[in-house]
């Protein structure tokens, strides 16, 4: 009961560490959770018979090309641009072209008219028309306002899809470096698998020679059975984390592919704290598009105080008719409009009041986006070091659990002791494996993590070489 317990706490614990791992990521790896669009892509590339070796840094650029992130970031700003030329068009004016030709005929007896000695039909008859019309807001300080605002909104939008890269390096790499965590992982196991075989075969050797129990080959058949079938759950996620890589990068679900890097470990020199905090705030483009969203805000709320103001508005049109073009003359009219809105208070008032709720709101968010920034340089850095001293606890456990096992296995082999020391120090192993992989992917995932709070997610690689 002792050596299963074990096996059960060493998967449980390598599990919560890999979650723990993907807890340290910066806010912005939110968005790229499970549903998001950063977990999705268009795939592109037909299915090989060959695998495809593949780089993290050709996962990145895959991405960078294919993840639905940046497709849809992309149709945002377009959208956000065609609501600023929308917005434009009713600053400047609006001509428009009209060419009429018209033919009639009139029944004025139908018309109750009946005239002795005048025809009751008259016609048919036409004209030609041809006209030209101009509408034009000469002065209309609100429609002026939610112009800039659009404007605003474009910049943000502009930003916004420079800060889907970031993510997307980020949802790529951490899914890359998940699937070189699984490769260890399984590399680990099988050679607990083979050792475990080992112990097994001593074991019933000896209990066939009658120098050792029953129970000592029972004990390492469970072993060595618990141990099959943690390898056989270590490949099904590995399969399973390599079909999310795939998701993130556009490539087929049908194409096998290997991983040609290797899960990197680097001492991280540790920077300036407030060095870092004030490059963050100059790099991070999800702060700087939300602070031009404040400004559209500001701009909105502008607007809604300018609907109070008169407006002058110009109306004019020019035209040629006749009954045809050769017979026709010109005709003009032309109007101008000054509009006070005199009785509106309360669509006013309710106008400005939504514009200053959503003002407030927006400016409440960026006073928490500055903090946030301020917070993800700090949580990185701390878990950097925090994970950096696991690493290197942990390969010294390996070494020391390695050692522990040798030795037990040469007591048994003595006939010193029984196998359950044995299998204690097979889990100690396995258990020790587990803290490493673990802890080494935990480090190198909060390095992606600190490019990516700092803004400069474009430049992973020097992050997780070290620095």
């Amino acid at each position: 009961m002792a050596s299963n317990s074990l096996k059960n706490s060493s998967i449980h614990g390598f599990a919560c560490a890999l979650a723990l791992g993907l807890a340290v990521l910066a806010p912005g790896f939110a968005a790229a959770q499970s549903g998001s669009p950063f977990q999705g892509s268009v795939a592109s590339g037909e299915v090989s018979a060959q695998p495809v070796a593949l780089s993290l840094d050709e996962a990145v650029q895959r991405g960078l090309k294919t993840n639905l992130g940046i497709l849809l970031s992309g149709t945002q700003t377009a959208a956000a641009r065609g609501q600023q030329l929308s917005q434009l068009q009713l600053l400047l004016p609006s001509v428009d072209f009209s060419a009429r030709e018209t033919v009639m005929q009139a029944d004025l007896a139908a018309q109750g008219l009946r005239i002795p000695g005048f025809p009751t039909i008259i016609g048919p008859f036409g004209y030609t028309d041809l006209r030209a019309s101009l509408k034009w807001s000469l002065v209309d300080v609100a429609s002026l306002r939610n112009y800039l605002a659009s404007r605003h909104n474009f910049a943000a939008a502009q930003l916004s899809a420079q800060d889907a890269r970031e993510l997307v390096i980020l949802t790529v790499g951490n899914a890359y470096l998940l699937v070189l965590a699984d490769e260890t992982r399984i590399q680990s196991v099988e050679a607990q698998v083979a050792t475990a075989k080992v112990s097994l075969d001593q074991a019933s050797a000896r209990h066939q020679a009658g120098t050792a129990p029953l129970l000592d080959e029972l004990r390492a058949r469970v072993d060595s059975q618990s141990l099959e079938q943690q390898l056989i759950v270590a490949r099904n996620a590995f399969e399973k984390d390599k079909l999310a890589l795939a998701r993130t990068i556009g490539l087929p679900l049908g194409q096998s592919f290997t991983l040609t890097d290797k899960a990197p470990f680097a001492v991280f020199d540790q920077l300036d704290v407030d060095a870092a905090i004030h490059q963050a705030h100059l790099n991070r483009k999800d702060l700087a598009a939300l602070v031009e969203q404040a400004k559209a805000t500001q701009e909105q709320r502008k607007a809604a105080t300018a609907e109070r103001l008169p407006t002058i508005k110009a109306d004019a049109d020019y035209g040629d008719i006749g009954v045809n073009v050769r017979h026709s003359h010109g005709t003009v009219d032309a109007t101008g409009t000054l509009s006070v809105p005199l009785f509106k208070e309360f669509e006013l008032r309710g106008d400005a009041q939504v514009a200053q709720a959503q003002l407030d709101t927006k400016q409440a968010q960026l006073s928490d986006m500055n903090a946030q920034v301020d917070a993800d340089v700090r949580d990185a850095l701390l878990d950097i070091a925090s994970a950096q001293k696991q690493v290197e606890v942990a390969r010294s456990s390996v070494e020391l659990a390695g050692e522990a096992l040798s030795e037990a296995q040469q007591r048994y082999a003595n006939g010193v002791s029984d196998n359950l020391a044995v299998s204690q120090a097979e889990q100690s192993v396995a258990q020790a494996n587990d803290q490493y992989v673990a802890s080494l992917y935990r480090h190198n995932v909060a390095k992606l993590s600190l490019a990516r709070a700092l803004g400069a997610g474009e430049n992973y690689k020097i992050y997780l070489g070290g620095k």
